[in-house]
């Protein structure tokens, strides 16, 4: 008996030695799916049937996915297409056109209804379907829809009506006064709080995606820039982030030199975080039933779900005539029932917004978890209307619950009636950062690849001083931040709110200088001033830097600020000569300068853009640059 025992555990620890010297081969499946007229559809969902195995195309329709077969039966779906079951096989590129599903196209148009759910998937709607169907025009502030007649059916008879082809739209932007030229010897110092926030660039890809342009006021060019990943330097000692700065000639006025402060967070591995209490608050009202809002926000939760960790913990909270709890705090190692609770939410009833506010910071306030990662992740379209639902009230709720230690990140879904400044402030004065979710592709970039930056903060209060030397700089502006300027005594204050920085994010500011010398239209013509000491002293025209900038920042769990202090040299250096990470950010600019209209967009055009943007691209291994580039060709026909 114990010889037969003995042989029995030989040949188990061989099988356990086998598996490990030589696991379990896996296979590439690749391929690309297109509509019927060959373009990409951009976000399609990949399902390896019998299996939780998912994917999304990326920007060229591309996908590819690992499986332990070398040939499996796909399932591709994307909504206004009809669903395609397909055999793939490693080695084998697929290429796929799915063909329009006309009776979904007509279900989408009436109703909003078009969403295909199963008690596994959610096909998510397509933006190139959406521009079929929607043509907004567009203002300023806010959006309005063409109306038309449309045909619904009702007892199974059909209805003609003068009905707008989508609920009446009512997205509202904050009007953004652009910064000016400034000169140093009357505001030598210039003062703002950093901002991680990347939603204006996914909200207006998906506009222009449609085949409209952006309202000028919903272009944030910091939020542009800072979609975007820099390779700088990782900190090091026990700052928690890195310090570069560049400057070089400014690409649409080549007079002017242009000045890149960038910010590195440190990096830290998600086995290394610390323990989260999060509670998911979900708009689940009526507002929110169209396919790209409740639908899509179920999708993209299910993605970071799958992120946490046994000692994670997760509630989730809905809201709409009234709120309450359908999960309670769950270990992020039960997945199976909190996939559950997803599956079961759906929208109706009216948007009591401030009550589910409460009872989310309530519940995370229970689940306190010290030294750990304590936030809400508020998703909606921001339409609140029941109880507290001012976008002042809402603020001062806000601020008022940041002081229990509880950060808060914002979510935003849909088009139509989406509160883009509302959502903002509420991000803003919350300790947190906001994103807005257009497909799944975007959702995995947030939650996913960025789930370290969205959900971890590593320094709050992050605050930027520069001071200009006056001999050397004739005026400066600060390009974007408009909502992020503070007043020159709020840089000490440490009772002054200002922007988080999360575990590996980057943060770009970039200056416009004049030189000394250059003559400029920007610069008023203003009086020397009498009792303040003259611009071309010895000392200021002997040094050799152009200004210096000062950074203030706290501990996540601090209330004292901690000082940081660099300057900055002109090497004029030209524009060829700077970095990819200085040309691309500065492309980014130049895209935004020109979708807003700026004044001060000296000889900038879509094609001089997209050679500088093509030229530094980098590595950009997702391939987000390069999505860029496209927008800058689909917006060059469109603004003509």
């Amino acid at each position: 008996m114990i010889k037969k025992m003995l042989i029995l555990f030989s040949a188990l620890a061989l099988l356990a030695m086998s598996e490990q010297l030589y696991p379990a081969k896996e296979y590439k499946i690749t391929g690309r799916v297109l509509d019927e007229q060959g373009r990409p559809l951009i976000g399609a969902s990949i399902f390896v049937t019998k299996t939780t195995i998912v994917t999304v195309t990326d920007v060229d329709g591309k996908f590819d996915l690992n499986t332990q077969d070398s040939c499996s039966t796909l399932e591709i779906a994307y909504t206004g297409f009809a669903v395609q079951q397909i055999q793939a096989c490693a080695g084998q590129p697929l290429e796929v056109r799915l063909k329009v599903d006309n009776s979904s196209l007509q279900e989408l148009v009436v109703t909003s209804k078009s969403t295909r759910r199963d008690s596994k998937h959610t096909y998510l709607p397509a933006p190139i379907i959406s521009s079929m169907l929607r043509k907004p025009q567009m203002r300023s502030g806010t959006i309005q829809y063409n109306r038309k007649k449309v045909k619904t059916s009702h007892d199974d008879k059909e209805i003609e009506s003068d009905e707008p082809s989508e609920p009446f739209n009512t997205e509202n932007y904050g009007k953004i006064e652009e910064n000016r030229f400034r000169r140093p010897q009357q505001e030598p110092l210039s003062t703002f709080s950093i901002d991680v926030d990347a939603a204006s660039y996914s909200n207006l890809r998906r506009m222009i995606e449609e085949g409209q342009l952006p309202p000028p006021d919903a272009v944030r060019i910091e939020e542009m820039i800072n979609y975007f990943d820099y390779d700088y330097p990782q900190p090091k000692g026990d700052v928690p982030f890195s310090i570069t700065s560049e400057v070089a000639a400014c690409p649409w006025e080549p007079k002017h030199r242009l000045v890149s402060i960038g910010l590195q967070g440190k990096a830290i591995p998600t086995a290394d975080l610390p323990a989260s209490n999060l509670v998911f608050l979900i708009d689940v009202s009526g507002s929110m039933e169209s396919a790209d809002k409740l639908p899509l926000l179920i999708s993209s939760f299910k993605l970071l779900v799958n992120q946490l960790r046994a000692n994670d913990k997760i509630a989730i909270v809905v809201y709409a005539g009234a709120a309450g709890v359908v999960l309670p705090p769950t270990s992020g190692n039960e997945k199976e029932t909190i996939i559950q609770a997803l599956n079961k939410l759906e929208a109706g009833g009216s948007t009591a917004g401030g009550a589910g506010i409460e009872l989310a910071y309530k519940l995370a306030k229970e689940n306190f978890i010290p030294k750990g990662n304590n936030r809400v992740i508020l998703a909606t379209d921001g339409d609140f209307n029941v109880g507290v639902s001012s976008e002042g009230a809402l603020v001062r709720m806000i601020e008022e619950k940041r002081k229990s230690g509880i950060f808060l990140t914002v979510m935003g879904f849909g088009t139509g009636n989406y509160q883009d400044d509302k959502m903002q402030q509420l991000a803003d004065k919350g300790n947190g950062n906001h994103a807005y979710i257009d497909n799944l592709s975007e959702a995995r970039k947030v939650l996913v690849k960025e789930f370290g930056g969205t959900l971890f903060t590593i320094a709050k209060d992050v605050k930027l001083q520069l001071e200009f030397n006056p001999a050397k700089v004739a005026g400066y502006r600060l390009i974007g931040y408009e909502n992020r300027l503070l007043a020159n005594e709020d840089f000490k204050d440490d009772t002054k709110d200002a922007g988080e920085l999360g575990s590996g994010h980057t943060v770009t500011a970039l200056y416009e200088i004049i030189p000394v010398g250059v003559e400029s239209k920007f610069l008023a013509d203003v009086d020397e001033l009498k009792y303040q000491r003259r611009a071309d002293n010895n000392k200021a025209q002997n040094l050799g830097d152009i200004l210096t900038v000062k950074f203030r920042y706290k501990a996540p769990d601090g209330d004292k600020s901690s000082l940081i202090e660099e300057v900055v040299y002109d090497r004029a250096l030209p524009l060829e000569r700077a970095s990819d990470n200085f040309r691309w950010s500065a492309a980014v600019a130049e895209f935004g300068m020109l979708l807003h209209k700026s004044i001060y967009k000296g000889d900038a055009s879509y094609s001089k853009c997209r050679l500088l943007a093509d030229g530094a691209r980098g590595k950009d291994e997702e391939g987000y640059r390069r999505e860029m580039i496209k927008l800058l060709d689909l917006v060059g026909a469109l603004d003509k």
